[in-house]
């Protein structure tokens, strides 16, 4: 099953997606993500004021079959963090654009190159076959 690609996000080549709201952005995994890690059963985010680069590592995500960093497709400070998935991280798994989301972020300006849906859906088939 092809996953869940929403056509108003950008993505990134290590499946977080971005969702600009005003002047800053939220950032979560994608569904291909969720779909690959399987059941979700640990999450590390980083606290509120932390700044990032882009690429850089802000969390750890784990899951029944792997571990996995979380890393910032943009640079800037977090300015919330979705600390409820702190004690239930199912909405990751069932809803990763909306209850499952991860950070907010006020952007430093400095991102890397983000994919848009289409591009992204082509690699992640690549990474398929």
């Amino acid at each position: 099953m092809a996953p869940n690609i929403p056509a108003d996000l950008k993505y990134s080549k290590s499946d977080e997606w971005v969702r600009a709201e005003g002047d800053e952005v939220v950032i979560g995994i994608t569904d291909y993500a969720q779909d690959q890690l399987g059941d979700i059963v640990y999450l590390e985010l980083p606290q509120v004021g932390a700044s990032f680069a882009p690429g850089q590592s802000f969390g750890a995500i784990e899951s029944v079959k792997a571990s996995s960093e979380l890393y910032a497709p943009v640079g800037g400070e977090v300015v919330a963090v979705n600390s409820a998935l702190e004690a239930n991280q199912e909405p990751i798994n069932r809803d990763p654009y909306g209850a499952g989301w991860l950070v907010r972020l006020r952007p430093s300006g400095e991102q890397e190159e983000l994919l848009d849906a289409a591009a992204y859906a082509r690699y992640c088939e690549e990474r398929a076959h």
